[in-house]
């Protein structure tokens, strides 16, 4: 079963208009070129929240994706997946960040779509929760998501759970943004 905030088509290869003014976006805000332990930390959480092997801090970029924050189980049969960088076409989260919805897939191979996604086969994901990280000038900078290696009941307490989630992280990203502001304004004025 999938949940998604609104009914819509998805695209097999998703048409990114954003993708420019999201990588000015990412790059104003220092986010998407490096890892950073608290964003580490934050999706080693959001594993904890959603009781998950593996998660994110996905920042998607104009042909990449990047976690810069990133947690996964060691025992997991998935190993360190996902990996910090991936292709623009794989994974779920490019649909989420188009979209602009938060997505939850119970089982990836339900769905003709989503079953042929390379990381089902490289990695066996089967299950995936994720919601869009939206900042206050509407820009979607990427995501907050969960996956498994086996099918999941995510239901509806899990798209809350994540929706709650990105709109945590994207107030630390403002708090981030303010500080260093008043910051370079200080410094401006000394």
């Amino acid at each position: 079963m999938t949940y998604y905030e609104s009914t819509g088509h998805l695209l097999l290869t998703p048409v990114d208009r954003e993708a420019p003014a999201r990588a000015v976006r990412l790059r104003e805000l220092g986010l998407g070129e490096r890892t950073d332990a608290e964003l580490d930390a934050f999706a080693r959480r959001v594993a904890d929240v959603l009781e998950a092997p593996h998660s994110g801090v996905n920042f998607i970029g104009e042909e990449r994706q990047f976690f810069a924050g990133l947690h996964h189980a060691a025992d997991s049969p998935a190993g360190g997946y996902p990996a910090r960088v991936l292709a623009r076409d794989h994974g779920y989260c490019p649909y989420v960040v188009v979209r602009r919805r938060a997505l939850v897939l119970e089982d990836v191979r339900d769905f003709a779509r989503f079953a042929g996604n390379a990381v089902v086969d490289e990695s066996g994901v089967r299950s995936y929760v994720g919601a869009p990280l939206t900042d206050r000038r509407g820009i979607v900078l990427g995501t907050v998501c969960a996956v498994d290696v086996v099918p999941r009941r995510w239901g509806t307490a899990g798209l809350a759970t994540v929706k709650a989630l990105a709109a945590e992280l994207v107030a630390l990203v403002h708090a981030r943004e303010d500080r260093a502001q008043a910051d370079r304004a200080q410094a401006d004025g000394a």
